[in-house]
């Protein structure tokens, strides 16, 4: 069974989930938003495991990354000036 509420965007960019819809969520609960097209999906992300919020941590960062390198801010080396560069953290 599909429910259907309508709710606004705020200017801050906010939305409240309706009353009607907000089932067993809490307030202060963490949820994935999804967007696929013109559609958003929210999950909670305690029904999820550990693992998948890191896993998206590190795409949304590898995303980034990559975004930088493609506008030119990183800096080309061979493997060993890499390792020296590295042992310098």
């Amino acid at each position: 069974m599909i429910d259907i509420a309508i709710t606004k965007l705020s200017s801050k960019g906010q939305i409240v989930i309706p009353l009607e819809m907000r089932g067993n969520f809490c307030e202060g609960e963490k949820l994935f938003i999804i967007k696929n097209g013109e559609q958003l999906i929210l999950k909670k992300v305690s029904d999820t495991c550990k693992n998948f919020e890191d896993d998206i941590t590190f795409a949304k960062r590898t995303e980034e990354a990559l975004k930088m390198y493609e506008k030119g801010h990183f800096n080309e080396m061979n493997a060993k000036d890499f390792v020296n560069e590295i042992e310098k953290w």
